[in-house]
């Protein structure tokens, strides 16, 4: 399945807008990774110019990076605790960025884009208490 990312067919009244063109390959898109927790498993994607994207579809490790000492370390992830990007990403355990992840070293905020970047970096979070 393709999804198109092209001009949309109707105005913003809700009127449809006349076609003058048919689709265009650089309008597409593609699925999502949806990054879970596993065994490390990779996917190479060629882009537009040539160009290559990493989609990390499956991972154990994340880069973890303590705010107070500004030391990181990969740690493995024990959980995905939530995912304020999608309800259902929270039930299944996907990891996108602004998820929030339980590691060996604590709890921690993904601030990578798993999907596209092919890692998953996080910040440790205080606590509030």
């Amino acid at each position: 399945m393709v999804i198109w990312h092209g001009r949309s067919r109707r105005l913003p009244t809700g009127a449809r807008r006349k076609k003058f063109r048919k689709k265009r390959k650089y309008e597409m898109g593609r699925d999502p990774a949806e990054t879970i927790l596993g065994p490390d498993k990779r996917k190479i994607i060629r882009t537009r110019g040539g160009n290559t994207k990493v989609r990390l579809l499956s991972t154990e490790y994340a880069n973890v990076t303590d705010p107070d000492s500004g030391t990181t370390k990969k740690v493995k992830i024990v959980d995905v605790l939530e995912n304020p990007a999608n309800i259902d990403y929270s039930r299944r355990g996907v990891i996108t960025k602004g998820a929030v992840i339980k590691t060996e070293m604590g709890i921690a905020r993904v601030t990578s884009r798993p999907g596209q970047n092919g890692v998953v970096n996080a910040i440790l979070i205080r606590e509030k208490g």
